[in-house]
């Protein structure tokens, strides 16, 4: 009763007259000054959070001095006025979609000084539930509207970095659920906040939370905590050293089951590789992985935890039943200077049983890591069963694989063990057609568009790049690849390392032996003739968009690497040209249209390097290429490479977003369906684009150049240059004598014996003997041509060395050497 009087007496006029709203808020807050009572301040307050929803400005223009002045004297003395005074504080705050200005306007008025944010980080401290509570969300509410300037005040408050830490460890659930989601604001990009907290004991305080919660099962606070942590490490070098000094790293694994010290001969365990998931638990569980991904990016690569947290995630992204998008982001988390054993490392890859919903599940033969990779890439996740639909996510994860592949064939020793395994030897004279060689060799078929099949050849073609690409030794491997017999798709696709573990392994095709005498074909010359299958079935007339479409799409695959294996290759360049890959070039460009861009722009690419780098003697010479170039028109080609660079599916291309979303599908989308489940499509990967855009202008640049003048390769000097081209033209000249003497041959042994046989005996031995001369002339100055060049780096080796040591010394350098100097810096 003392309270509706105090209140009754507070809101009643002079004499009982009624009142104005605003009259009676200039009231209310007169009675909030210090020299009032306690319990008038208290009913003022309480008058006051009752007006403020409807005359919030009023409110907040009059009372919000005199609310400060009681939060700051009256707060921890009487929890009643301290929850009324906050909560009327938050609402003046708030920031609603009605008036934005206004919340921001009262909540820089409270932030002019620092005082009241040190007050309310203090009243952390209090014990009182409704205190504590209100204090949380009113500091929640200042750091979401002007995070900046609250984390500057908690910097200098005297207790804050150790009530935040005592809020962590409330008993009391709301409380630490509302201090987590508090917690994630006040850290975010202030490294010295994370710095303060870390000191305090956070990191042990949030791991705590996750463990009572259950691990990555335990709903949002283990989310809350988990975020918490990754605030605390992520951009903040700092923490992460001091993390990975505590016993708290390991933890994370347990969270996700796997046990960390596990040998490498070992299997991962049922319970880890097998998990039922939920979609709580996978953004637990994708937190979790996130942080591993940080600790390995940091640590050492070859110690023996840091192969623990990358086994971890291997094993999550090849043989485990996770969410697709958590293995994609696994495996994107793995280091790309990463020198694991992939070979060595021992997989367990599972298959779900059909119409189980994911409840039971096939375990299948083990297999390398590296295998399951390639796999994974290849066919998609388990071994290719929604591969024909295309999905995005199912997309982004083939895509991390092939990603993965890259960095790990970087070294060369890894990239030529790989090519090697494909090549003959004298014990296997036709070598086993591998998973890699089989996709990518394999003939596409015009008859039907087969989706899986063209993903399957396209990531072939991807993955075979990254083998080739800037290596000299590799593409010279890759040319003596003659893959043979290929066996059925579906034995292939089935693999020798997917096979249920208790069917046991199928039995092997029998060997197919060759029908005729002729030899297998060149790697290079089948990829020019399924190219040329895959140009020829775009062309056709009757086919619909979404066929023409799949057709540009392995049509693509094929161009873009051949464009990365003949770059700086002059043999492969005339193998590919002797394959008859320059007709196959010329029809598409030639027959270009507006709305068919992509193709014929790759086609002009791939002829101007074949032009820029046909440089062995053959059938079809640069003087041929060039009467082409100039039927097509220079500029026309030259247009032709610009537009591919315009085209959006390569824009659309990025270091991290490789998978576009599909304009053509097979059926609706439904409206319930993620953008994860929408059917996607991919065309380049990064490495590509990356080597289109530093090379295209040179193709542009070659287009118009003669015939008969070889640009240098990148790193030559001028000197160099004119030697090699000399000795070229006494190449060719000796070519086209030997030529000259064997048509000569020709004819003298066709002619009827008019001589004496002696007489002619005598003149074909002469006609041998030149041209075996002839013959030797050319081994001399070819092998006289590389001794050439061996001296000329020798000397350019040391004339470089000797102008260091005189710039050194202090002495001059001449000018002209000077100018060499800078040229050939600018040509590198």
């Amino acid at each position: 009763m003392e309270f509706f009087s105090q209140t009754y007496v507070a809101l009643r006029g002079p004499q009982g007259q009624p009142q104005t709203a605003s009259e009676t808020i200039g009231r209310l807050s007169d009675r909030l000054s210090p020299a009032t009572l306690l319990a008038d301040r208290r009913a003022a307050v309480l008058a006051l959070k009752g007006l403020a929803r409807d005359h919030r400005q009023d409110v907040g223009d009059r009372a919000l001095p005199g609310l400060l002045d009681v939060l700051s004297s009256d707060a921890e003395i009487d929890a009643d006025i301290g929850k009324a005074v906050l909560e009327t504080l938050i609402v003046l705050c708030e920031v609603d979609t009605v008036n934005k200005e206004l919340g921001f306007k009262f909540t820089d008025a409270v932030l002019a000084t620092e005082r009241t944010t040190h007050i309310l980080f203090a009243l952390l401290g209090d014990s009182n539930f409704y205190t504590r509570f209100s204090a949380i969300q009113y500091l929640s509410l200042l750091l979401q509207n002007r995070r900046q300037v609250v984390q500057g005040y908690f910097l200098k408050a005297p207790t804050g970095g150790r009530n935040v830490i005592a809020i962590l460890e409330d008993k009391r659930e709301i409380i630490r659920n509302e201090a987590l989601t508090m917690v994630q604001t006040l850290v975010a990009q202030s490294p010295d906040i994370q710095k303060v907290l870390t000191f305090e004991g956070a990191f042990e305080r949030l791991f705590n939370i996750v463990q009572q919660e259950g691990g990555i099962e335990g709903g949002v606070a283990s989310q809350g905590a988990l975020t918490c942590v990754d605030g605390l490490l992520r951009f903040n070098n700092s923490n992460q050293s001091y993390f990975k000094e505590t016993q708290l790293p390991p933890a994370l694994c347990s969270l996700l089951l796997y046990p960390l010290a596990l040998p490498i001969h070992e299997s991962a365990p049922q319970e880890f590789a097998l998990q039922f998931w939920d979609e709580q638990k996978a953004i637990n569980a994708s937190l979790a992985i996130g942080i591993l991904g940080m600790l390995i990016g940091t640590k050492a690569s070859g110690s023996q935890e840091n192969w623990g947290f990358i086994r971890c995630l291997i094993e999550i992204g090849l043989a485990s039943n996770a969410p697709t998008n958590l293995k994609t982001q696994s495996l994107r988390l793995l280091p790309s200077n990463m020198n694991f054993p992939l070979s060595q490392l021992v997989v367990t890859p599972y298959m779900p049983v059909p119409e189980t919903n994911g409840e039971e599940w096939d375990r299948l033969e083990p297999a390398s890591a590296l295998d399951a990779l390639v796999e994974l890439a290849l066919h998609g996740e388990y071994n290719g069963l929604d591969s024909a639909k295309r999905l995005k996510d199912g997309l982004e994860l083939r895509a991390a694989a092939a990603v993965v592949f890259e960095n790990f064939v970087s070294n060369d020793e890894i990239r030529n063990a790989i090519l090697q395994a494909m090549l003959p030897t004298d014990n296997a004279p036709v070598p086993p057609i591998t998973p890699l060689l089989h996709a990518l060799a394999s003939a596409p078929d015009t008859s039907d568009v087969n989706l899986a099949q063209i993903s399957s050849t396209h990531f072939a073609c991807l993955l075979f790049a990254h083998l080739l690409r800037s290596s000299p030794k590799a593409k010279s491997s890759a040319r003596l690849i003659k893959p043979g017999p290929l066996q059925p798709q579906a034995n292939v696709d089935a693999g020798q390392f997917f096979v249920p573990a208790d069917g046991g392994p199928p039995k092997e095709a029998p060997s197919t032996e060759f029908v005729d005498d002729e030899p297998p074909q060149t790697l290079l010359q089948v990829l020019s003739e399924n190219l040329s299958l895959a140009l020829l079935a775009r062309s056709r007339p009757d086919i619909s968009d979404r066929e023409s479409r799949e057709w540009d799409r392995i049509s693509v695959g094929y161009l873009s690497l051949l464009s990365q294996w003949l770059w700086e290759d002059p043999k492969s360049v005339k193998d590919f040209l002797d394959a008859g890959g320059l007709g196959t070039l010329v029809e598409p460009v030639n027959q270009v249209s507006e709305s068919d861009v992509l193709v014929p722009s790759f086609c002009a690419f791939l002829l101007g390097s074949c032009y820029e780098f046909n440089r062995e003697p053959g059938e079809i010479t640069r003087n041929t290429i060039h009467q082409i170039i100039n039927r097509l028109g220079i500029d026309n080609l030259v247009a032709q490479v610009a537009r591919l660079r315009e085209d959006d599916r390569f824009r659309a291309v990025g270091p991290d977003s490789v998978v576009q979303a599909s304009p053509l599908t097979t059926k609706p989308v439904a409206p319930q369906k993620t953008a994860d489940q929408e059917e996607a499509e991919i065309w380049f990967d990064w490495a590509f684009i990356d080597f289109w855009k530093s090379n295209y202008y040179t193709v542009q640049r070659s287009f118009p150049t003669d015939p008969n003048h070889v640009s240098a390769p990148a790193g030559q000097d001028s000197e160099t240059t004119m030697l090699v081209a000399s000795l070229r033209e006494v190449i060719r000249k000796q070519a086209e004598e030997m030529e000259s003497l064997q048509k000569q041959l020709n004819q003298r042994s066709s002619q009827p014996d008019e001589a004496s046989a002696l007489g002619l005996r005598e003149e074909v031995a002469e006609l041998n003997s030149k041209l075996s001369k002839a013959e030797e002339k050319e081994k001399d100055l070819e092998k006289e041509q590389e001794d050439l060049l061996v001296l000329l780096d020798e000397v350019t080796g040391k004339r470089k060395r000797d102008k260091a040591r005189l710039k050194e010394a202090g002495l001059e350098v001449s000018e002209d050497e000077a100018d060499d100097d800078d040229e050939e810096e600018e040509e590198e």
